[in-house]
């Protein structure tokens, strides 16, 4: 079986070794650029599978590496998972509008990252792939029937909670920012205060009983769903 590959784009050199080696250990192949320019030429050559990408680099900064990822046709399917230093979530958010699929924050244990990776190639469809049934631990998102159900129980959601629900679930593991939500929920150029979205996801957590720790909250940026 073909490895696959991840390119590591990071200027702190040991967090590139203990990256390195975990990533190795998991069979994947791994190679790396300490400085942005470098990076965006390497990723380039090789079409990794997946980049972990820091935003404070030197040569080129992480956002304008995403930014030129997104932009051109032959790299802008590759998943990005973002690594961001406290402080810089509005660039992470920034770089999830972009596109990229994830973001981690420093410092980050291998086990978390390992979890992150695995997770962006485990879903590997078309991000905008609408399945009609999401079972996902006993909670059932059904979009053909507009039905919620948790051990056969179906639970009331308005249209805009279902919305946000079944986005979030389609593209589990993958973060969001309020913003991005907004935009699928309600729709593109309506003028909404993010923060609404918060009431949205207080509202969907209630209903979803012992389930709402699905949804995890992303400090500063905004919300992802998770199966565990």
């Amino acid at each position: 079986m073909k490895k696959q590959k991840i390119i590591v784009v990071e200027d702190e050199p040991d967090l590139v070794d203990v990256v390195t080696y975990n990533l190795k250990r998991e069979g994947y192949l791994v190679l790396a650029a300490q400085r942005g320019d470098e990076g965006l030429n390497l990723i380039r050559s090789e079409r990794p599978d997946l980049v972990l990408l820091d935003l404070m680099l030197p040569g080129m900064d992480g956002l304008s590496i995403c930014r030129q990822m997104k932009s051109d046709s032959s790299l802008s399917e590759i998943p990005i998972i973002i690594a961001s230093a406290k402080g810089e979530e509005s660039d992470v958010v920034i770089g999830l509008e972009m596109g990229a699929d994830d973001y981690l924050a420093k410092p980050f244990s291998p086990r978390e990252l390992l979890a992150r990776i695995k997770a962006v190639l485990r879903r590997g469809a078309p991000r905008d792939v609408i399945r009609e049934r999401l079972v996902i631990r006993g909670l059932v998102i059904d979009s053909g029937k507009h039905e919620v159900r948790i051990e056969d129980e179906i639970i009331s959601l308005t249209s805009t909670e279902f919305k946000l629900l079944h986005h979030l679930a389609a593209s589990r593991g993958r973060a969001f920012s309020r913003e991005q939500l907004l935009n699928k929920v309600v729709g593109m150029g309506v003028v909404v205060v993010d923060r609404n979205i918060d009431v949205h996801i207080r509202a969907v957590r209630k209903k979803l009983g012992n389930h709402s720790n699905m949804i995890q909250t992303i400090r500063g940026v905004g919300y992802r769903f998770v199966e565990d």
